[in-house]
């Protein structure tokens, strides 16, 4: 064994402490490499049990698409009386709906309502291009093209939508019992129906179904009006 004083010892023992260096790193790599792997299983198994428990993601969970998971049940505008133009800015009426404009329509939800609103027994047209920017050429997930009161539901996420959404894009107030500058007293009265059947509370909160009819019905008390139940869809709503 060499003298730990001469340079043989020196040299031997300058040796071994590097190779115990060596090997408490050694130790040290394999121990936070089995960690980073016991944590990333824990997170594996938390993610796919809470993606069991809820029976996978939400309806409506994608930020960039700006729809929220529920719908708004208010709706917002204006106060006026009838007739009520499309709105000349889209888009702030459309971030006033909780919603955002997009490229292009989207295709993971694709159906289509019809509205009609009577006023003392006289239809009020739905514009179309609510909700649809013609300057920028973006749009709504939720929108009318022309004037025949078909509302278009292209969303590029599965979601509800409502009613008081498309009134507030539409820029027209909608309560129990009033709809733009049209409100309920002892005089007349304000009706909402959802394929024929009165729908009571506010309408805004009237979620939009595939080949839905909706009516808004406002007039005197005792006017007899002829309630649609149904819309004769075409073959390919417009």
């Amino acid at each position: 064994m060499p003298d730990r004083r001469s340079p043989q010892g020196r040299s031997a023992r300058a040796a071994a402490l590097r190779e115990q260096a060596r090997a408490e790193r050694r130790r040290r790599l394999r121990f936070a490499l089995i960690v980073g792997i016991v944590v990333a299983v824990v997170i594996a198994g938390l993610t796919i049990a809470a993606l069991s428990t809820s029976g996978g993601p939400p309806r409506s969970t994608a930020p960039e698409a700006g729809i929220p998971a529920t719908p708004m049940k208010t709706a917002s505008g204006r106060t006026t009386s009838p007739p009520w133009a499309a709105p000349s800015d889209a888009a702030a009426r459309v971030a006033a709906a909780g919603l955002r404009m997009l490229g292009e329509e989207g295709q993971v939800e694709h159906i289509h309502a019809h509205l009609d609103i009577i006023v003392n027994g006289k239809p009020v047209a739905v514009p179309g291009n609510i909700g649809i920017d013609q300057n920028t050429q973006l749009i709504s997930p939720l929108h009318s093209h022309v004037p025949n009161g078909v509302i278009h539901v292209e969303s590029p996420v599965k979601a509800v939508f409502s009613l008081g959404q498309f009134m507030t894009e539409w820029d027209v107030a909608l309560t129990q019992d009033s709809i733009g500058g049209l409100k309920a007293d002892g005089a007349n009265e304000f009706h909402a129906y959802v394929n024929g059947k009165e729908r009571p509370g506010n309408p805004a909160a009237i979620e939009l179904r595939d080949h839905d009819e909706i009516a808004l019905v406002y007039g005197p008390a005792g006017l007899k009006v002829d309630v649609p139940s149904s819309f004769d869809w075409p073959k390919k709503a417009k």
